[in-house]
């Protein structure tokens, strides 16, 4: 990839980026404070901030290397925001909430680029030096969201999908569910690695994607 298509992608693929993984971990530790722990509000994390959020390598550098081999979709996280789940009212069950709050924020940030790339669309020609970048971002953003949306609920801890399992099942097995995050990190990268997250979620993603975009146009 030459360096005009990599600079074209950065500025495309930048804002959507940021903005999904931001809100994403802000809506976790607005849920969470709404819920009895303001560990994030102390901390100073319930702000749109960037800087509070950039992770060197989940915001910049993967995203990047994603975009520079030409992935079809690009991933990415911000620094986790903490959450102290002794401090919920009823931390098992508030842990489900929280836990939600960043996919169905995706999911609804996914919904809106779908309603702007709409917006986008319905403009006169003359509005093209606009509205042509602002359709490439908002699809962009309709891609970024359904990824982290989807990767985000799949039930390995301590991805949010895990942290819902263990809210929901029974004790023991919650239990031995959670005792597997400390592993979890390296069970995700061996999963990507062999390809089996592409196969089985890549459908899922380009089929919700292409959903939100037909609805749009």
């Amino acid at each position: 990839m030459d360096i005009d298509s990599i600079l074209r992608g950065i500025s495309i693929w930048a804002l959507p980026v940021l903005l999904a993984i931001v809100l994403h971990e802000v809506a976790h530790g607005w849920v969470a404070d709404k819920l009895g722990d303001d560990t994030a509000r102390w901390m100073g994390r319930l702000t749109l901030n960037p800087i509070k959020h950039i992770d060197p390598i989940g915001t910049i550098v993967i995203p990047l290397a994603l975009l520079v081999m030409g992935a079809p979709f690009l991933f990415g996280y911000a620094k986790p925001v903490p959450v102290n789940f002794n401090k919920l009212r009823n931390p098992k069950r508030d842990m489900i909430w929280v836990a939600l709050a960043g996919p169905l924020t995706n999911l609804a940030l996914a919904f809106a680029s779908a309603l702007l790339l709409w917006f986008a669309i319905q403009l006169p020609a003359s509005f093209s030096w606009f509205t042509q970048p602002l359709a490439l971002m908002c699809q962009a953003s309709i891609i970024i969201n359904i990824v982290l949306c989807i990767f985000n609920l799949l039930p390995i801890p301590p991805l949010d999908g895990g942290r819902v399992a263990v809210g929901l099942l029974p004790g023991p097995l919650a239990y031995q569910l959670s005792r597997i995050e400390p592993y979890g990190f390296f069970i995700i990268v061996g999963l990507l690695m062999l390809g089996v997250f592409q196969t089985v979620l890549g459908p899922i993603i380009f089929g919700l994607s292409k959903a939100l975009m037909t609805l749009a146009t």
